[in-house]
C-alpha cells in the first residue's frame, strides 16, 4: 500500500478490498468494525501496525436483482435526480457498481461490503452482459475489431464477446468495467447508442422484470452467485 499512515478507517478498508468508503462507513455505524480491540467510529485513523477487525459472523446479508429505469442515478444524484436509494425505498443497501444515468438494466442491491470489491476489481474476472443498439449500421468487421479490443482513451480494452443481433444490435459480454466502457467503445468505431440495457451479471439474469422492478437473490441463486465470488 503506497499511502501513507495513519489512514482513515473507510479508506484503510476500501484499500483492503473489503469495502468501498461509503460502504465501510456504514460497517463503522453498525459497530462491526474494531481497531485493536476497541469499537472504531467514523472518522478514525489507523497505523500500519493497528489490528483492524471487521464483523461478519451471524450476518445475515440480503442481495436484490434491481432493473434500473432510464433516468436513475447509481450514485451521488444532483439536485431533482432519483436515485436508486429512494427509488427502491430499501433501507441500509447499496448499489455494486454503477449504471449511467441513460443506461438501464440490472444492478446488484445489497448490504454485503465484502462482494464490492470482488465483483468490480479487475483482478477478478466476472461477466456482464449487455443489449445495444446503435443509429448507425453497424460495419462487417464491428465483431472482430470489438472482441480483439479498442483502444479508449491510450488503454486497449479486454478480449470480450460479442454477437450481433440485427443491422444496428448487438449483445456484448465484458469481464472488465471502464467508465462509460460499451458507449466509448462504440464511438471510437463512430457508432452511437440509443440504447443501452444491462441484462446479466455472472449468473443472475434480469429476465422480463419490468423497470423499477427488483426480486431478492436467493437460494441456489445466491448460492452460485456468492460461489463464483469466492464466498
Amino acid at each position: 500500500m503506497t499511502d501513507a499512515y495513519p489512514m482513515r478507517i473507510n479508506k484503510y478498508l476500501a484499500h483492503k478490498g473489503i469495502a468501498t468508503r461509503k460502504a465501510a462507513d456504514m460497517l463503522v455505524e453498525k459497530g462491526l468494525v474494531k481497531i485493536n480491540g476497541r469499537r472504531a467510529v467514523l472518522g478514525d485513523k489507523v497505523s500500519e501496525s493497528d489490528n483492524v477487525e471487521v464483523n461478519h459472523s451471524g450476518k445475515k446479508y440480503r442481495y436484490f436483482a434491481y432493473n434500473k429505469p432510464v433516468g436513475v442515478i447509481t450514485h451521488s444524484p444532483q439536485l431533482g435526480e432519483r436515485e436508486i436509494a429512494t427509488s427502491t425505498k430499501l433501507t441500509d443497501i447499496f448499489p455494486v457498481g454503477r449504471l449511467d444515468k441513460a443506461s438501464h438494466g440490472l444492478i446488484i442491491l445489497t448490504d454485503d461490503a465484502r462482494i464490492t470489491d470482488r465483483l468490480l476489481s479487475p483482478q477478478y474476472d466476472h461477466d456482464k452482459e449487455y443489449f445495444v443498439q446503435v443509429r448507425q449500421e453497424l460495419p462487417n468487421n464491428f465483431k472482430k475489431r470489438m472482441e480483439s479490443g479498442v483502444r479508449i482513451d491510450g488503454h486497449i480494452t479486454k478480449k470480450c464477446r460479442v454477437d450481433v443481433v440485427g443491422p444496428k444490435s448487438f449483445r456484448i459480454t465484458l469481464t472488465e468495467g471502464k467508465k462509460h466502457q460499451i458507449r466509448r467503445m462504440c464511438a471510437a468505431l463512430r457508432l452511437d447508442i440509443v440504447d443501452l440495457e444491462r441484462t446479466r451479471i455472472m449468473n443472475i439474469k434480469l429476465g422480463r422484470r419490468p423497470a423499477g422492478a427488483r426480486h431478492q437473490i436467493v437460494g441456489d441463486e445466491l448460492k452460485l452467485f456468492l460461489k463464483g465470488l469466492g464466498l
